[in-house]
């Protein structure tokens, strides 16, 4: 069978969505498994009677992947960008079914079990997840730094962050409704897709649910492509990028609270606690503290700002209350009373030092005056800075009150 690709399809062509199942196989280099692969995808489209097609979206493969998928019955067609990611958006967005089904073209998932996966699209799901974990890995599949480490904690954080009953992020036999996932807008080219379209899933309000399902020892006799710590990085950066409340809000919080409770312990003189004596020294460090940890949550509220704006988060009710109570005028007048306050007691400090006519003081008395007094200032500087910046995100979306918004 001659090989196919985007630009030569073969004839006639079915329209998009009028099939219903797409099984997509993201491939690099697979030339030992993806024709049965394959195989095993065909077969089972024939046996339940599904009107569908086998999709192989090739990444840059120079080991005659592409023409063995052709020639097995698939179609084929190429990323112009390398990554896992890229290759599985191409492929999307060149399926022709109404439903998606992807999975690795190296036989670690068997394409002949996919009933459950259908079971649930035809229920209504968006997206279909599979578990490995509930579904059973079968000896030499899957490395322990991975089964006990890797994908339980990435994927507990995925949980704790975003609220989502998923109990495997990163299971690479998924299927979806085409049009839903192609509304989320993905944009990763590597691994992390995979989580990315779980947590764009959740945020938009997809129905999302997950099936068991068994991981079997690949059987390509080179290495896998995943890097374990590479890739582990970049699943955890974008969990961490997509949730500026545990990237900067709480740890902001913390810190802002730590520094306030230390700076009140010790600014009536030196505390000891155990055999450690804590003074000035440490004084320093709350005050950084308190000044860091704020600037970690005005970066929280930005990023969520931004999110908003940019499509990237749903909007929130929360912000839209804080944006209206902390208005550019309400910022400055927080701002400036902070500023005031601490010019003020950085005045009482002057005078303090003049009563010593300007000379030498003791650090641990005057430090205990200057160090909150700078501490005062900077935070009303920072609050005046952050209100005018969130007012100039906020001018992207204000628009023209004299422009109508719904039909004449």
């Amino acid at each position: 069978m001659p090989r196919t690709s985007a630009t030569e399809p073969r004839a006639p062509v079915p329209e998009i969505g009028a099939l219903e199942l797409t099984i997509l196989m993201p491939c690099l280099d697979e030339a030992e498994t993806v024709a049965t692969c394959v195989a095993k995808a065909r077969g089972y489209l024939e046996d339940r009677g599904i009107a569908g097609e086998v999709l192989v979206a090739d990444n840059g493969s120079t080991d005659g992947s592409p023409r063995l998928a052709a020639e097995a019955g698939a179609r084929v067609v190429t990323a112009r960008h390398k990554g896992y990611g890229s290759a599985l958006r191409t492929g999307i967005r060149a399926a022709r079914g109404r439903f998606v089904i992807m999975g690795d073209a190296d036989d670690s998932y068997d394409f002949t079990a996919l009933d459950a996966f259908m079971g649930e699209l035809r229920a209504g799901f968006d997206l279909v997840m599979g578990n490995r974990f509930a579904g059973g890995i079968e000896p030499g599949a899957m490395p322990a730094s991975h089964r006990y480490l890797g994908n339980p904690v990435l994927s507990f954080l995925g949980r704790l962050f975003f609220r989502i009953g998923i109990g495997d992020f990163h299971c690479g036999l998924r299927g979806f409704r085409r049009d839903a996932i192609l509304d989320l807008g993905l944009t990763t080219e590597g691994m992390e897709l995979a989580s990315e379209m779980v947590v764009k899933s959740a945020l938009k309000g997809l129905r999302v649910t997950e099936v068991p399902t068994t991981l079997s020892p690949d059987g390509r006799s080179s290495p896998p492509h995943l890097r374990r710590w590479r890739d582990g990085w970049r699943h955890l950066r974008f969990l961490l990028l997509f949730s500026p409340r545990w990237l900067f809000l709480y740890p902001g919080i913390a810190l802002m609270a730590a520094g306030l409770a230390s700076m009140i312990l010790l600014l009536p003189g030196p505390q000891r606690i155990g055999s450690v004596s804590l003074d000035v020294n440490t004084l320093v460090y709350s005050a950084v503290a308190i000044v860091g940890g704020f600037q970690f949550v005005a970066l929280a509220l930005f990023a969520k700002v931004f999110a908003i704006d940019a499509g990237l988060l749903p909007s929130d009710p929360r912000v839209e209350r804080l944006g209206t109570a902390f208005s550019l005028e309400a910022g400055i007048l927080a701002g400036s009373a902070l500023l005031i306050l601490g010019l003020g007691v950085g005045g009482y400090a002057v005078g303090f030092w003049g009563s010593a006519s300007f000379g030498p003081l003791d650090p641990r008395v005057s430090l205990r005056i200057v160090i909150p007094s700078a501490t005062a200032v900077l935070l009303g500087l920072q609050i005046i800075a952050a209100a005018f910046f969130l007012s100039v995100l906020g001018l992207r979306n204000s628009g023209d009150p004299d422009e109508p918004t719904g039909p004449a």
